[in-house]
């Protein structure tokens, strides 16, 4: 069986309009493009390189979710990372939360773990979302969020939101 794996890096972050604005990318393929197999669990299962700009002034922290809301059981979250300093523009292909990924803190995946979770869709196409968050603050640092917990411990600290 053949699966598809479709991209749609989104940016959820609403900048102040004085602020110039962000863009989130990957340059292991485009938004609207496949997923490429390294990426997925029919390769490696890493994460994929992702790189960004324009990070507003007052920003304290980013954060990124990568979901596929096209999932059989409702939406699966791929991915949760949050405390991001502001001054990192890239990730690597592959962070683990042994390597670190610049002092962020790994979030609970879907699968129960402080990891990413290479796409893996059942069938059909799947639209996997890249969401990151720019923060006026800080999150707690004790133990690992899943993306629910993360979006209310950031409610009201989304910088231009």
């Amino acid at each position: 069986m053949k699966r598809i794996f479709t991209a749609i890096p989104l940016l959820a972050a609403t900048i102040a309009p004085a602020a110039a604005s962000m863009q989130l990318k990957s340059p292991a393929f485009d938004a609207g493009d496949a997923i490429p197999v390294r990426y997925t669990c029919d390769g490696e299962s890493v994460s994929p390189p992702l790189h960004w700009g324009g990070v507003p002034a007052g920003a304290r922290s980013l954060a990124l979710i990568v979901d596929d809301p096209d999932a059989p059981g409702g939406t699966f979250v791929h991915w949760v990372l949050y405390n991001l300093p502001p001054s990192v523009t890239h990730l690597n292909a592959g962070v683990t939360p042994e390597q670190g990924a610049h002092g962020a803190r790994f979030g609970i995946n879907s699968r129960g773990q402080a990891a990413y979770a290479g796409p893996c869709p059942p069938s059909g196409v799947h639209h996997y979302h890249f969401k990151l968050y720019v923060l006026d603050t800080r999150l707690p640092a004790r133990g690992h969020m899943t993306k629910a917990a993360l979006l209310q411990v950031m409610q009201g600290h989304r910088v231009g939101m």
